[in-house]
């Protein structure tokens, strides 16, 4: 063996530099979004089926395509509401309480007429999708055939929870002299087999005084920091009063919207309350002639025009002193931001909110948009 020494004075310090470089982090930020990926697929498919049986069992037990559209289209919102709820909270869960007051908004229907009471309860997606549909279902069946029918008509929600199971009770009194219907409807089969889904259970009584639904369904038993919140009863908040929907009658409304079906829509919908509606522009190029050649009182405006950005149009509206509301399934982040002082009306779209804003603007009740100099169309 050969041993090398060096002398004292000629010693040099050696030193190795490891350089170790952990993915874990990657790794696991990867495994993150695979995962998200394959929830945001999970769900996608689950509203497009739930969508589609929606469809075919509506069409199944309506008898003409007034009926079919009408049914259709509330059990849509209904839907669509819930899942607007859910995403504002990035699908954690929805509060009992916010889920009865944002289904149960019945328009012309006086609030003091329902009286709505429990504990705060926190529901897991699925549950409070399912749950958002009983409770359209209760309310439809009500202001067509039961208390809500009648004047003098009322209902009354209460929820417990118990050996952590929900307990709903629906009991409906003032209306029409309540019978036994001889053939079950798809609303009824929808609330019983949505309760069963979620391994609860589901039963309706017709009484003299009105129509009574019990609703047990199990609660998510993984411990909730506010416990002792839920366990309080609370006083609900008063729901929304109902407001009178402006007429449109000889008001001259320009419709922008490329999406064929959604554009007939948007126009029955504005013709039925009176409007002359002018459309549909389906590009940009089609938008600003008529805005130039024509004269409106409003306008309604996609926010997407064939894959192209619609911020000259919304400037030629602003020029012109045409007030307008985008319509459009985008979010107000991903509208043109020179414009945010514009309302947003959201696809899928509520007729009477669309006959609302647009007889807002009509009639000039908010401040038309400045239009912004230095920016121009800028995003």
């Amino acid at each position: 063996m050969v041993q090398l020494r060096a002398a004292p004075a000629q010693r040099t310090a050696v030193s190795l530099s490891v350089q170790i470089l952990d993915i874990t982090d990657r790794r696991r930020a990867e495994e993150t979004q695979t995962l998200l990926i394959g929830e945001l697929n999970h769900r996608v498919k689950n509203t497009l089926a739930s969508v589609q049986a929606i469809a075919t069992q509506t069409l199944r037990y309506t008898r003409s395509p007034d009926q079919f559209s009408a049914t259709f289209s509330g059990r849509i919102q209904a839907l669509a509401r819930a899942h607007g709820m859910l995403s504002d909270r990035t699908w954690q869960g929805a509060d009992l309480m916010d889920l009865v007051h944002d289904q149960l908004r019945l328009g012309t229907v006086d609030p003091a007429r329902l009286q709505a009471s429990g504990p705060r309860v926190q529901l897991l997606p699925q549950p409070a999708l399912r749950l958002a549909l009983i409770l359209h279902e209760l309310a439809t069946n009500a202001l067509k055939y039961g208390a809500f029918s009648r004047p003098a008509g009322r209902v009354v929600l209460e929820w417990s929870v118990e050996d952590d199971r929900l307990q709903l009770r629906w009991q409906e009194s003032g209306g029409p002299p309540v019978q036994t219907p001889v053939k079950r409807g798809f609303g009824s089969t929808l609330i019983d087999s949505s309760m069963k889904s979620d391994g609860g259970t589901a039963s309706v009584s017709y009484r003299n005084d009105g129509v009574v639904w019990e609703l047990v369904m199990p609660l998510d038993r993984t411990p909730d920091p506010m416990a002792d919140i839920a366990a309080r009863p609370v006083t609900p908040a008063p729901l929304e009063p109902a407001r009178e929907v402006p007429a449109l009658d000889g008001r001259r409304l320009l419709v922008v919207e490329d999406e064929a079906l959604v554009a007939l829509e948007l126009i029955a919908v504005l013709e039925d309350a009176g409007a002359a509606v002018h459309g549909p522009a389906r590009t940009v190029e089609e938008a600003l002639e008529a805005i130039e050649t024509g004269a409106f009182d409003a306008a309604l405006l996609d926010g997407n025009l064939h894959g192209k950005p619609v911020d000259a149009v919304a400037a030629a509206l602003t020029r012109r002193g045409i007030p307008f509301a985008f319509v459009s399934g985008y979010g107000r982040e991903n509208l043109p931001a020179a414009f945010a002082q514009a309302p947003v009306v959201s696809k899928p779209f509520i007729p009477q909110q669309l006959v609302e804003v647009a007889g807002r603007l009509a009639r000039r009740d908010g401040n038309v948009l400045p239009f912004p100099a230095a920016t121009g169309t800028a995003r």
